[in-house]
């Protein structure tokens, strides 16, 4: 497995593993006919948030097979990142390339002395890699129904001082 930066390549086949990772947890709800996360990720590349260095895709021999992104977010006056959407083809979930991605983004984000990661997501999956609940560290969700799943990972140039309401880049507040 290679893990690199996006190309515009790399677009389709992001949206088609991003939508077949996405589906299942959509299954039964009959409002949604497509899963938000493709044009999340097309929102956020449109967006001033957008980091093309921090997206980054895995590849199996030349194929993509998982895909995350973190795009530069807010605790107040601090800048942050946001982990997300992180998705990875159902034909190699299970195999190491979700945890291959995330350790590749965050080892990136602290290449790049950026502070603080947050993400919504399972805090048994997330934990391994050093995410804990985003209150334990004084930072919440800026929408109160996500705070069973919000997290943060300090990086090394963390500031214990960097505490408050978490705001995502503005596309994920369309989904």
């Amino acid at each position: 497995m290679l893990i690199r930066r996006e190309t515009p390549a790399d677009a389709a086949a992001i949206a088609a593993i991003q939508r077949a990772a996405f589906a299942p947890h959509y299954l039964g709800d009959p409002t949604v006919t497509e899963p938000p996360e493709p044009a999340l990720i097309e929102a956020l590349r449109a967006d001033e948030s957008w980091m093309p260095t921090l997206s980054l895709v895995a590849l199996a021999y030349d194929t993509v097979v998982g895909h995350v992104c973190l795009t530069r977010a807010g605790i107040g006056p601090f800048p942050v990142l946001a982990l997300g959407p992180l998705g990875v083809d159902p034909d190699h979930q299970k195999s190491g390339v979700g945890s291959a991605l995330v350790h590749a983004a965050l080892g990136a984000a602290d290449a790049l002395d950026e502070s603080v990661v947050g993400l919504v997501g399972d805090p048994d999956y997330y934990s391994r890699f050093g995410f804990v609940p985003g209150a334990r560290r004084g930072i919440v969700p800026d929408q109160a129904d996500w705070a069973d799943y919000f997290q943060v990972r300090p990086l090394a140039a963390y500031d214990p001082a960097v505490t408050g309401e978490f705001r995502y880049p503005a596309p994920f507040y369309d989904l």
